[in-house]
């Protein structure tokens, strides 16, 4: 029987079910629940954003359930705890590209001054964080006289493949 139906029929119902107290503590606590879920849904779109050029942040979790529902104050909490590690885990992932970013470049700008000190080294450019196939590699200014001189210098290669028209049909013997 609904609570509607229990007042229509003169019924005096218990106070614990019209409390207003109870429920006013667990729609603030819904509402407050879903404001930090919205929040960190909107920190994880920004770091998804973020990541994006870097390679992404892997694969999203899969949705557990297909069906609509109202959640539950455990079930909000479970959602907000996990999206929180999301948030935290895409943060780590940022700042750990961004290192290794910041790392090859400080080796870029040592092989800019000090070609012959790194000889042979490559650095893609995805690595740098740049959009791009190209590469900068320390190489011997006038090939082997070059080598053999320790005349070394840094180039940009464009990195992308050739442009190859269509290979003709093979002949069947």
């Amino acid at each position: 029987m609904d609570v509607r139906e229990h007042l229509t029929s003169g019924e005096t119902v218990p106070r614990s079910v019209t409390s207003p107290a109870v429920e006013d503590g667990e729609r603030a606590a819904r509402r407050s629940l879903r404001a930090q879920i919205s929040k960190l849904e909107r920190e994880l779109a920004g770091a998804f954003v973020t990541a994006f050029p870097m390679g992404g942040l892997g694969e999203p979790p899969t949705a557990r359930t297909r069906q609509a529902r109202l959640l539950g104050l455990g079930e909000l909490e479970r959602v907000r705890d996990d999206l929180a590690e999301r948030v935290r885990v895409a943060r780590l992932t940022i700042t750990e590209r961004a290192d290794a970013q910041a790392a090859n470049r400080v080796l870029l700008e040592r092989m800019l001054l000090e070609p012959e000190k790194h000889r042979s080294v490559r650095v893609a450019c995805s690595d740098l964080g740049e959009p791009g196939c190209g590469a900068w590699q320390v190489r011997p200014r006038l090939g082997v006289i070059g080598m053999l001189m320790g005349w070394w210098q840094v180039k940009l290669s464009s990195g992308c493949p050739l442009a190859r028209g269509r290979r003709p049909p093979r002949s069947r013997p």
